[in-house]
């Protein structure tokens, strides 16, 4: 019997891969990702686990994997977490039990984090990562979009610029780099990359080999 792979056949075996947008606050990033998680169903959100307490709307294991602080630092001392850190009390990290899951099931997982916490998912698994860095066309242009959020007072604004400046200064740390001037190509921009990283080879490595050897092995009968 002649040996298949359909293009179907080769999504079914493809290991998925960890999507990281970074970008300094007004570059877009949180309308890009929630466009992406709503539009494409190979993508889901990495879910966090923290310590700190679960509001009356949040849902265990939907919003966050809520932990007491004791059960936190026993998952940070077996390594059970790609990334983590303590933002004023409480601790925010990613579960790789569950990452791990999600990549051998064939999804792609998005993670909304800072560059740290990028970096630090390059240490553990950085083959899967793919990171993409969101910048504004201009910190003008980045400015009167926090501005026009009416969100922020005027000294938040300042600490993230602030932050910004830390941010920006890793941007040749990334894979990819996207100026979101037009939301449109921006995204466009995104989904062209995933396109081509979902059909890299190190995403089927061995998963595939029984059938490429097949076909393979019918071509040499057949010319024999």
């Amino acid at each position: 019997m002649s040996t298949t792979l359909t293009a179907q056949q080769l999504q079914d075996n493809r290991r998925g891969l960890m999507l990281v947008l970074s970008a300094p606050s007004g570059a877009g990033k949180s309308t890009i990702a929630s466009r992406l998680l709503a539009e494409d169903d190979q993508v889901e959100l990495s879910v966090s686990a923290t310590t700190r307490a679960r509001r009356s709307t949040e849902e265990d294991g939907v919003h966050y994997h809520f932990r007491e602080k004791t059960q936190f630092e026993q998952m940070i001392q077996a390594g059970e977490l790609l990334e983590w850190a303590q933002v004023h009390d409480n601790y925010y990290g990613t579960p790789r039990k569950n990452v791990e899951a999600r990549l051998e099931e064939g999804k792609d997982v998005l993670f909304d984090i800072d560059v740290k916490g990028t970096f630090q998912l390059y240490a553990k698994m950085r083959s899967d990562v793919v990171s993409v860095f969101i910048l504004p066309p201009s910190i003008a242009e980045m400015y009167e979009r926090l501005k026009k959020r009416a969100e922020d007072s005027d000294e938040v604004i300042k600490r993230r610029m602030q932050t910004a400046i830390e941010e920006m200064r890793v941007w040749q740390d990334f894979d990819y780099i996207i100026v979101n001037e037009d939301l449109e190509r921006a995204y466009a921009q995104l989904n062209a990359i995933l396109v081509a990283e979902r059909q890299k080879r190190a995403r089927f490595a061995d998963r595939i080999a029984p059938q490429m050897q097949g076909m393979i092995d019918d071509l040499t009968a057949l010319i024999s």
